[in-house]
């Protein structure tokens, strides 16, 4: 008998589109071996868990509550299995603030970063950052993913910026560190891989991510020195650790003058077609199924 798979899809985050892309990715791969059902976290949600009563529940959400510990916390009210980290690592990871400042602690290298009110006087906000970080900066909501809401700001062009984030109460400035950008996808306490992005773009934004217009080139293996690549692998490892993460993580690193430095740490990375952790897993070897049959084998409560 098929075990059952319910993969949440869809939410109301700024990455709906992404998650649902995810979520159908998944249903595609697995529906030979699984009987599976895509649904929304909705209103109807407890309904469709108690009716369908899954063996596990694939969380495909991407973004605020489906990353952030909410539906961790939900899921584990209800007491089934499910996929990737639990409450206290998704809340973790996905505040930029808390994750940096745990870094730092754990002496993993992080741009340098301030914590701003988007109510504060624009030009007190430059006099801060001025004397803080120094320009450029990037600026960015706290909570949000696959680059929503980022933008790399001069003296000049911030205030135009900080104005398209007011609809946060707070959002973070950080040191823009130019350089080659590395990611890292980590297999529960297995390092997986690397790949190089090079971006037609300023950065890899959510175009560069998602659009295959974009022309992002992806490199791997990636041409760096063995002893600066099994470092970069052992800091991720390191940071899935300390954010006491569960599954499958992606870490994306910024390579600048012989450094690593860590930007954030993604436990809900995509799978979608132009999904870089499914394209790291295939260059060693595991295939798309066996990626996302490890993630559900994975699943549990209590994560």
């Amino acid at each position: 008998m098929k075990k059952r798979i319910l993969i949440l899809g869809g939410g109301i985050s700024g990455e709906r589109s992404i998650s649902l892309k995810t979520a159908k990715a998944v249903k595609n791969c697995i529906k030979k071996k699984y009987y599976c059902k895509i649904v929304e976290p909705d209103e109807n949600l407890t309904k469709n868990i108690d009716r369908f009563s899954p063996h596990v529940v694939f969380n495909a959400l991407h973004g605020r509550f489906g990353e952030d510990g909410f539906i961790q916390t939900y899921l584990e009210s209800k007491g089934v299995r499910y996929t990737h980290s639990g409450v206290l690592s998704s809340m973790m990871a996905m505040d930029k603030e808390i994750s940096k400042k745990i870094f730092i602690k754990n002496k993993i290298l992080t741009p340098k970063f301030q914590k701003i009110r988007t109510d504060l006087d624009k030009k007190k906000v430059i006099k801060l950052l001025k004397k803080k970080i120094k320009f450029p900066v990037v600026i960015k909501p706290i909570n949000e993913g696959s680059s929503l809401g980022v933008y790399i700001c001069n003296e000049k062009n911030i205030i135009k910026n900080l104005n398209k984030l007011k609809a946060y109460d707070e959002i973070l400035v950080e040191e823009f560190i130019p350089g080659r950008e590395i990611q890292v996808a980590m297999l529960g306490k297995k390092k997986l891989g690397a790949i190089e992005l090079r971006p037609k773009r300023k950065f890899y934004d959510y175009k560069a991510k998602y659009s295959s217009k974009a022309k992002t080139k992806h490199i791997i293996p990636v041409n760096i020195k063995t002893k600066d690549y099994q470092n970069v692998m052992n800091i991720a490892l390191k940071a899935h650790r300390v954010l006491k993460c569960r599954g499958v993580t992606r870490s994306d690193f910024k390579f600048y003058n012989g450094k690593f430095y860590l930007l954030e740490t993604n436990t809900q990375p995509g799978m979608t077609n132009l999904s870089l952790v499914p394209e790291i897993a295939l260059y060693h070897g595991m295939s798309f199924f066996s990626l996302i049959d490890w993630i559900i084998k994975d699943a549990s409560k209590n994560r």
